[in-house]
């Protein structure tokens, strides 16, 4: 890709992306194949919106991993955020991909609005934190959720209640780690492994803990990782620079996302981090099951800002909607098309699984963009 690149149009390049295909084309083997999972939701809709599997070779395969923050919230989580709003009578408040995800008894967020419990979306945690100023009387619990990107806004929350002595404000903390889910992803604690030969690494993630974290997945597992930007050539290249280490034997960390991503992060989000939360001995995610050490829980130093604590809060066993193949799609196991209620019952407007509802999940960027479509599939779905 040319030097100086730094305006939108030019990652988007038509003719910089034909070279880039003709130069995969040419250097695969075409005696192997090359199963390259993306850890990262923007990239999954990067694929499907640009057309970027149509553009490899037919050895050439995208795999989708567990890389969208609200697909692998596990349906308890839902539920208990549910109890916070109808029973405590809390204000709940929320980023907008987790309103419409599926919970027990084919509720969400939103039907819990709709009949009744205050429950908001919001942009920010400074969005959260003005709520909760401005009803002083009123219990205001923030739904939080995602990877390493979203999680230092919400240490900066907590830190401003404390400061502030913000006493009706608490955090439901739903924060979990993409390290551990790799790990899951290459030593499944049930043996099956799903089939990958290299990782496009997460992009924002790896602005905050950078690429060193992943050194030792690539050393131990012998599995070349990529850390990707979100644009159509950022993945073309991305997987060039995974395909050249897959043929020359060898497995490193590559970062092709050198104009935001570093070795070492962001070392003062990670310090703010570290502040606020610790790791919890084990946490559920939607389709891995439950893994070790793989999400945060708020220090005892904050725990009078920890919904958990205050509500005492102790959430189920999950239970996916029958039938629903997102688990299966979380691990890169399956597909969405795969799945028998894709685009029949499963839409995004009637979502069975949270891999349709979220702007990353899986089923979402297959629906959005339809490159699964073909005449036959449409008069068969329609059928």
């Amino acid at each position: 890709m040319r030097a100086g690149v730094k305006y939108v149009d030019e990652f988007r390049d038509h003719d910089v992306a034909a070279g880039l295909a003709s130069r995969i084309a040419a250097e695969v083997d075409t005696s192997r194949t090359y199963r390259l999972m993306e850890f990262c939701g923007g990239h999954t809709h990067a694929i499907h919106r640009h057309g970027i599997q149509d553009l490899m070779p037919a050895n050439v395969d995208f795999i989708h991993g567990p890389g969208c923050p609200v697909c692998v919230l596990p349906m308890a989580r839902i539920d208990a955020a549910i109890e916070l709003a109808e029973r405590h009578g809390v204000t709940l408040l929320t980023y907008g991909d987790m309103m419409r995800v599926p919970a027990g008894g084919r509720r969400s967020l939103m039907t819990a609005k709709a009949a009744g419990a205050d429950i908001r979306m919001i942009y920010s945690t400074q969005d959260a934190l003005e709520i909760a100023r401005r009803n002083a009387s009123r219990p205001v619990v923030f739904f939080a959720i995602g990877f390493e990107t979203t999680t230092p806004p919400t240490a900066v929350a907590l830190k401003t209640a404390a400061a502030e002595g913000l006493t009706n404000f608490s955090v439901f903390c739903n924060h979990v780690l993409t390290p551990a889910a790799l790990r899951q992803l290459l030593e499944p604690d049930d043996g099956d492994r799903v089939e990958v030969d290299g990782f496009l690494g997460p992009s924002h993630v790896s602005t905050v803990i950078g690429s060193r974290p992943y050194e030792v997945f690539a050393e131990h597992y012998g599995k070349p990782i990529v850390i990707t930007g979100f644009e159509p050539l950022d993945v073309m290249q991305a997987t060039l620079m995974a395909i050249r280490q897959l043929n020359d034997g060898r497995h490193e960390v590559e970062n092709q996302y050198t104009r935001v991503v570093t070795r070492d992060g962001n070392r003062r989000a990670q310090d703010l981090m570290d502040e606020v939360f610790e790791v919890r001995a084990s946490f559920e995610w939607r389709g891995l099951g439950d893994i070790a050490a793989s999400a945060l829980k708020i220090r005892p130093a904050f725990a009078a800002f920890d919904a958990e604590q205050r509500y005492d809060l102790t959430p189920s066993r999950s239970r996916d909607v029958k039938g629903c193949e997102c688990p299966a799609i979380l691990r890169g196991q399956k597909k969405p098309e795969d799945c028998r209620l894709f685009g029949t019952v499963c839409t995004p407007e009637t979502p069975m699984g949270s891999c349709m509802v979220s702007s990353e999940g899986a089923c979402a960027a297959h629906w959005s963009y339809g490159r699964f479509r073909s005449d036959g599939d449409t008069a068969d779905r329609a059928a």
